[in-house]
């Protein structure tokens, strides 16, 4: 496998849920820390998603390897955001068998 460029830095947030005192939940985002990574888009879709026209990309990052139980191992209840765009983790897998790296996939944009 060759090296992967890793020159996008990303920032890893996991979900919280703050009661509102009312019998609500406010759901917001945690940032935990930040990873460099290669990004690579791999499909893009375009839909209906809620009555409206939306798009869906779909990228692979590659980021340093994290053992399973460390907090920095993203999981796919979590989130990366980049400035303005938010990337929603749908998968983490071990990229190389030297475990140096780890593919994440994610959706930007709507699910559809």
């Amino acid at each position: 496998m060759k090296s992967p460029l890793l020159n996008r830095l990303l920032t890893l947030e996991a979900p919280t849920r703050a009661e509102d005192g009312a019998g609500g939940a406010t759901l917001g985002w945690t940032p935990l820390g930040a990873h460099w990574a290669e990004l690579r888009s791999t499909s893009a879709r375009e839909g209906v998603a809620g009555g409206v026209e939306a798009s869906a990309v779909t990228h692979r990052a590659t980021l340093r390897w994290a053992p399973f139980d460390a907090p920095s191992r993203p999981t796919a209840q979590q989130r990366f955001r980049e400035g303005r765009r938010v990337f929603d983790i749908l998968g983490v897998t071990e990229a190389d068998p030297r475990n140096a790296h780890l593919h994440v996939w994610l959706r930007e944009g709507a699910p559809l």
